[in-house]
């Protein structure tokens, strides 16, 4: 059975140079994609990741991960667009780096697929009518 999960990995500082996600790929057959990072030397490392692959390799991974020091959260949040305020300015189109936002040619309306969104929240930021919103699960 196959999984996908978003999680956020904290590293302490003495884990930051270590190469503990590239073992997720070698060791447990684990695809992942890069969400959100801010690693430092010498300083906690964060990362968030959509990671798949097979449950019980997940399981493993997670394992791994906790064993060797990292912190685990499961990411509990994602953008949602409020129709009601949305304005259909287009803003928001602009500053995404994925396809989850985009204006529909006819109607002119913006688009948002949710499947496509990294959660990176620059749309939240330049949405002046504040459409675009955090939702917890």
């Amino acid at each position: 059975m196959s999984v996908c999960r978003r999680i956020v990995l904290r590293f302490p500082k003495n884990l930051v140079e270590k190469p503990l996600v590239y073992h997720l790929v070698k060791d447990y057959d684990l695809k992942f994609n890069i969400l959100r990072a801010k690693i430092t030397p010498e300083e906690e490392g964060l990362l968030s990741l959509e990671i798949k692959g097979d449950k019980n390799n997940y399981s493993r991974g997670i394992d791994f991960l906790t064993k060797s020091g990292v912190t685990i959260e499961q990411l509990g949040q994602k953008i949602r667009k409020n129709e009601d305020l949305c304005t259909q300015c287009g803003l928001c189109v602009s500053v995404c780096p994925t396809p989850a936002l985009a204006i529909d040619r006819k109607s002119r309306e913006v688009i948002f697929d949710s499947n496509h969104c990294v959660t990176c929240e620059m749309c939240i930021k330049v949405c002046p009518v504040k459409a675009m919103e955090i939702k917890f699960d």
